[in-house]
Parts: structure tokens; C-alpha cells; sequence
């Protein structure tokens, strides 16, 4: 398949051959590397249809949120790549402007289609041009604040455009809320625009008398689709709204496409498909779990998973959950993570104290501070590109207010496989500079469990602690959790000549940094700088005193990330003749990869430490 005009010249039968080709090159093909199953299974027809119906890329479609893509990368012409999938330098797990013409719109985030729709529907009417601009968002990002925004301005401008919802019923995990509840009141609602069809042919063939029936007529097909679908909320909005539709049935998503394209202004085609069809592992998954997962056993369904450490999801969810039987403030709160986030194991011991909100990031930040207004103690866990979309809520509800809310911030760092859109790189640069909050990050998964204590023993405004995705060291796990110490860091390893100030996922890296350097008679200290705000001064003060250079590590942009806030530090406190080098994320996007992979496109590795270290030292310090 080098291009989908092909489908043009196939029947249903045909059509209907495709689609189970495609569920077995997916099945086959992601066994081995993992990535997102489940929403592609569930769009191998819709996405065909739409293809052999529109002209892309003329017409333009965007994916929301851009995983269930594969089986439109399918049929432009990249399924050779399919071995690549996530893979460093490989093809992309979500649409990509660079990588096909395509790809109109590029997502990883939920809920942006309608809104980069409604700007190019915009453009075109400026531009007098006739393409058709098709998002094609889930009913869980529907769910978002933004989607709800571009429906309120997309109905009142009355352009042309058909948004094709695809109602699975899930989003990552099962999705929440009344917008979710509605859609499936309106999928046992029966088709409500072929009713409305029939009843107006059927006035047409009576005799209109007075123009009495004529006028009545409208508000008759009104009260109809109060009847037969309830609430109607997307034609209130000012949508022509067709459905519900099989999303598997190849004849009924052409007559509904066909029907929209003829149809002025704003039409919603209400699709409903099942997440993971064609094969039943990922058909009967209730949890999310074949939503996104690495490579899997086809025959079995059994995913593939190497022993290890646990991961630090599952240590939070246990502190979590050791924290709350002691404390009755804890709450948890996730948008649409519960999965993810490990919070599914803690709502099983603890129901009615963990809260999903839903694919809504804003709101489930200002709950979480309205919590705390009242005593509670909430758990905000959230990744760190998913806070980005809650940073007003952060500055104006939270932090301005210094409410005790405590940010578990999950995917901390670079996450790999996923890519430029999941990379947790900004989230320093964004919390450091408000008022009132702290912000910590742990080296291992032990100092994790206790650093999550601290912040939830800390009443005095908001804490955040950062942690990366997958699994810990390894290291020995105490029993019983303890505060750690505010602001204060601690030395891994002692020296006289540099210091190399790390946290996180980059202590391991500092060490190894330290022992080739010791091979060349350099002495570093590596200092685990755990406490990112408030930092350590008097550590700081101490290191500058003894006059060697210092090089930081990080794990995440350089501009206004940990090693800026160490600059600052000693200009604001008139160390001006200290050496300090960084290291960390380059201003740029990093693409997805695996990790180590990433990590040393960058060079953020143990060897390009000690040579920058080795170059700071003076040449008179060094002994071989």
C-alpha cells in the first residue's frame, strides 16, 4: 500500500478483505513491538472509509489524540516501516507533519483536533479552496475542557466541517462523567436523523391546509429528537447530528459520510467501534491494559514482561496506600490515569477517596485545591507533560492561594517510545519560579516512598515530587517510611577536586562519571541534589568556598532548569568567580526512542561527564 487512492475501485467485500489484513499486520507487527493495539483495532474501518471517500491529503484529517493513526500510516504508504514503530529514528507511534503529507495535524496530547480544525476551516473559507477538514476525536477526549470550547465555536460559526466521533467507550482507562454517560444513552437511542427524515417526507405528502401543518412541522421534528435521543447536546450546539453509527459496518459509515458530505455546516457523526476488535485479548480488556503495552505473546495474549525492580508507579500506589490507612485526609486525584498512575490499586482498598475527573487536567488541579481548602490532604497524580495543561490552575489556584496540595508528578524525564509529545522535560522550568511551592525528586525508588511521606507530612503550601517512568534500581526498601529534610541534600561520594550536582535518574550517571574520572586522579564529589527548590545553600555555599568547578546533571531542559537555578544562586549571592558547567535536555524537541538511545544522541552520558569535568579541572590537579 503506497497510497490509499486504491481503495477508490474496491466494493465492501473488498473493503471489508482490507480490514482483516490490516487487524493481522497490527496483531502481528505490535507483537513484537509493542505500542497501541487497542485503538487501532477498533478504527481499521472507519479509517478505510474515510480514506476511500475524502481525497487526502487534500482533505485533511486529524487524529485526536493521534494513536489510533496506524492504520491510516497504513495506507499512505508506511506500513514497511511498521518494525520501527517507537523505535529510536524509527516511525512515529503518532502522526507527524515530517514524516508523510498526510499527516495534517500532529497530537500526543487529547482534545486539539477541533480547535486545529476549526483554524483550518477557517483558512480555507479566506482562502476560497474546497477540502474537506475531518477530525476524528474519541469519545474520552471529548471530554476535554477544549473540546467542549471549539464544539461552542464551531456551532456558532456554522462552517463546514464533519467531526467524526469514535465512541469506544475508553480513552486509556474506562472513561468518567456525565459527557461520557450522555454518549451512551445516545448509543441505545436508535438513529435519530433517519427518523427525522421519514417524518418530514412523510409531511410532504399531505396536503398543507392554512400552512398550519407546515408550521407545526418543525416543531414536531424537534420534539422528535427530544424523544429518540436524549438531550441532543451536539445539536443544541448547532451540529447536525447523524447516528449512532456501526463503526464496523462498511455500508452504514458510507451512507452517513456521504450523507454529511452534502450537508451544510457543522455535522457530528457519532461512530461507535469496539476498542480491540478482531482479537479477543484486547476485545475483552476492561482496565486499558491493551490500550498501549509493549510486545505480547499473539497465541496466548500474554504480555511480555522482564523481571525486575518495581516500577515507581507501583511504589507509589503501595506508600499511597500505607499513608492513607494512618492518615484519613489522603485523597487521590488523577485525570483519566488511574492505570498509568497506579491509582487503580489504590482505589480497590480505597474507593470513595480516588477520584478520576477525566481527561481534564484544569479541572482536576483547582478540585484538587478546593480539597484543601477544607482540610484534605489531595494527591494530585499526574504526568509531567499533563500538568502543562493545568499550569494556570497551578499559578492562580494553588500556589497564589499555598494550598497543601501534593503534585506526584509521574513521567519525570525523558519517557522514551512515546516521544516528543510525553517527553516530562519541562516541568522544572515551569514550577520553580512560582511562589510558595517545592519541588523534590528522588535518586531511587526507596527515597521515593519516603519523599512521597514528606510531602504529604508537609502542611505549610504545595510540594511537588518528580519521578521517571518504569521500573526502580533495585535498591533494599525500608519498612517504615520517614520525613526527609527539606532543602537539605546529601553527598553519594566524596572529593576535593569537582562536583558533579545530580538528582534523579542521573545519580546513577554522576557515579560512573566519578569513577572514570577517579581512574584519571580526579577526586569529584557527587552530591544527590533531591531538594530542587528550596535548593541546598548552605551545600552550595560550602562547594563555592572551596573554589573547585561544578558540573550539573539533569534530566531535563537546560533553559530555566536545574543548573540555571544553581547559576542564579551564586550571582544572587556574590559567588562570582565559581566554575560551573551543565548538562541536560538541548533546546529542542527530543523524538521518541528508547532512553538510552536518546540519551546518548545528547550526549547526556557518564563519559561526556567526566570528559567536561576533566576539562574544568586544572591541568596541575589532575595525577595520573
Amino acid at each position: 500500500m503506497k497510497d490509499p487512492a486504491f481503495l477508490k475501485d474496491l466494493d465492501d467485500k473488498q473493503l471489508s478483505g482490507v480490514a482483516e489484513d490490516i487487524r493481522g499486520f497490527l496483531i502481528d507487527k505490535l507483537s513484537v513491538t509493542g505500542g497501541h493495539l487497542g485503538p487501532n483495532l477498533g478504527v481499521v474501518e472507519l479509517t478505510l472509509v474515510l480514506h476511500q471517500l475524502y481525497n487526502s491529503p487534500k482533505d485533511k484529517f486529524l487524529f485526536d489524540v493521534g494513536h489510533q493513526s496506524y492504520v491510516h500510516k497504513i495506507l499512505t504508504g508506511r506500513a514497511g516501516q511498521f518494525d520501527t514503530l517507537r523505535q529510536h529514528k524509527g516511525l512515529c507511534g503518532f502522526p507527524k507533519r515530517s514524516e508523510s503529507i498526510h499527516d495534517a495535524w500532529e497530537t500526543g496530547h487529547s482534545s486539539t483536533s477541533l480547535s486545529g480544525a476549526m483554524g483550518m476551516t477557517l483558512a480555507r473559507d479566506l482562502k476560497g479552496t474546497d477540502e474537506h477538514i475531518i477530525p476524528i476525536i474519541g469519545d474520552g477526549a471529548l471530554t476535554g475542557g477544549m473540546a467542549l470550547e471549539a464544539l461552542n465555536h464551531i456551532g456558532h460559526e456554522q462552517r463546514d466541517m464533519t467531526v467524526i466521533l469514535n465512541d469506544n467507550e475508553m480513552s486509556i482507562a474506562p472513561n468518567v462523567g456525565a459527557l461520557h454517560n450522555m454518549l451512551g444513552r445516545m448509543r441505545t437511542a436508535g438513529k435519530y436523523q433517519k427518523a427525522k427524515d421519514d417524518l418530514e417526507m412523510l409531511i410532504k405528502k399531505v396536503p398543507a391546509f392554512g400552512g398550519r401543518l407546515a408550521a407545526s412541522a418543525e416543531r414536531v421534528k424537534d420534539s422528535l429528537k427530544y424523544l429518540l435521543v436524549s438531550g441532543m447536546f451536539f445539536e443544541e450546539l448547532g451540529f447536525t447530528y447523524l447516528g449512532p453509527v456501526d463503526g464496523h459496518d462498511i455500508a452504514d459509515l458510507k451512507s452517513n459520510i456521504r450523507y454529511a458530505k452534502k450537508t451544510k455546516g457543522p455535522i457530528i457523526i457519532h461512530v461507535v467501534t469496539k476498542k480491540g476488535k478482531g482479537y479477543a485479548p484486547a476485545e475483552n480488556d476492561a482496565k486499558g491494559t491493551w490500550h498501549g503495552l509493549g510486545p505480547y505473546k499473539i497465541e496466548s495474549g500474554e504480555v511480555v514482561k522482564k523481571p525486575g525492580p518495581p516500577s515507581y508507579s507501583g511504589v507509589f500506589a503501595e506508600t499511597m496506600k500505607t499513608m492513607a490507612r494512618n492518615d484519613k485526609r489522603i485523597v487521590a486525584v488523577t485525570p483519566a490515569m488511574p492505570n498509568g498512575s497506579g491509582l487503580d490499586k489504590f482505589a480497590l482498598e480505597f474507593p470513595e477517596r480516588m477520584f478520576d475527573v477525566g481527561i481534564a487536567e484544569q479541572h482536576a488541579t483547582t478540585m484538587s485545591a478546593g480539597l484543601a481548602t477544607q482540610g484534605m490532604k489531595p494527591v494530585l497524580a499526574i504526568y509531567s507533560t499533563f500538568l502543562q495543561r493545568g499550569y494556570d490552575q497551578l499559578v492562580h489556584d494553588v500556589c497564589r492561594q499555598n494550598l497543601n496540595v501534593v503534585f506526584a508528578i509521574d513521567r519525570a524525564g525523558l519517557v522514551g517510545a512515546d516521544g516528543e509529545t510525553h517527553q516530562g522535560v519541562f516541568d522544572i522550568s515551569y514550577m520553580r519560579h512560582l511562589p510558595n511551592i517545592k519541588l523534590m525528586a528522588p535518586k531511587d525508588e526507596n527515597e521515593f516512598q519516603h519523599m512521597l511521606y514528606t510531602a504529604v507530612q508537609y502542611d505549610d503550601g504545595p510540594i511537588a515530587v518528580r519521578y521517571p517512568r518504569g521500573g526502580g534500581l533495585g535498591v533494599t526498601m525500608d519498612e517504615t517510611l520517614h520525613s526527609l529534610p527539606i532543602g537539605k541534600w546529601e553527598t553519594e561520594t566524596e572529593g576535593k577536586d569537582a562536583a558533579i550536582l545530580a538528582f534523579g535518574t542521573m545519580i546513577p550517571v554522576a557515579r560512573q562519571a566519578a569513577e572514570l574520572l577517579a581512574k584519571k586522579g580526579i577526586k569529584a564529589e557527587v552530591v544527590n541534589a533531591r531538594s530542587l527548590k528550596p535548593l541546598d545553600g548552605d551545600k552550595l555555599e560550602a562547594l563555592a568556598d572551596k573554589q573547585i568547578p561544578i558540573l550539573t546533571l539533569e534530566e531535563h531542559a537546560l533553559l530555566g532548569g536545574f543548573g540555571s537555578s544553581i547559576l542564579e544562586y551564586f550571582h544572587e549571592n556574590a559567588y562570582h568567580s565559581v566554575v560551573v558547567e551543565r548538562m541536560g535536555i538541548p533546546d529542542w524537541y527530543i523524538e521518541h526512542g528508547g532512553v538510552p538511545d536518546l540519551l546518548e544522541e545528547i550526549g547526556l552520558t557518564a563519559e561526556n561527564a567526566a570528559r567536561t569535568v576533566q576539562n574544568m579541572v586544572p591541568i596541575k590537579q589532575q595525577r595520573a
